[in-house]
């Protein structure tokens, strides 16, 4: 597959995915393009793997995971058209199908960059344990330590009132 093929045929699913890892629609577009440039350079050598979409999947994550490592330059939108015009990119979010789409974004943002990660590969990628471990570069018990506290900063509280019961007049 010539690098062209796949990056047109997994760029959706590479933005959605950075997208739900920082929160931030601009900075999932940079995080792709960074690690989608890494990878023309090595692109004999990736093309030739077993799951190229992994491996690239993966040097996204690790973008996202060195952010922290290095300074931290905010982009702005230069015009309307580019951002959020009719002609623009746009990426679901498989969260406003639940209406838990703003809540969720602000609940995720404060969790660690490792267990946001964790969550995200798991739920909305669909990655087992082992493969989780393999993207993050850490062992799956690793990855079933990060998962439950992840779990327990996202834990809903209930602020709707239950629907009565059948038998209940009230």
């Amino acid at each position: 597959m010539r690098f062209e093929d796949f990056a047109a045929a997994r760029l959706p699913a590479l933005l959605r995915y950075a997208v739900l890892l920082c929160g931030d629609r601009e900075l999932a577009r940079d995080l792709v393009q960074d690690a989608l440039t890494k990878a023309l350079v090595r692109w004999k050598r990736i093309s030739a793997l077993d799951r190229p979409d992994a491996y690239v999947r993966t040097m996204v994550t690790n973008e996202f995971l060195s952010l922290r490592r290095r300074k931290a330059v905010r982009t702005v939108a230069l015009t309307h058209e580019t951002s959020a015009g009719p002609d623009a990119p746009t990426v679901p979010d498989h969260a406003q199908r639940f209406g838990v789409g703003e809540d969720l974004w602000h609940r995720l943002a404060e969790l660690p960059r490792q267990q946001r990660a964790v969550l995200v590969l798991r739920y909305y990628e669909d990655l087992d344990d082992d493969e989780i471990a393999a993207t993050l570069n850490c062992r799956p018990g690793t990855v079933r330590g990060y998962a439950p506290r992840a779990l327990a900063t996202l834990r809903l509280e209930p602020t709707r009132t239950p629907a009565p019961t059948h038998g209940d007049t009230t």
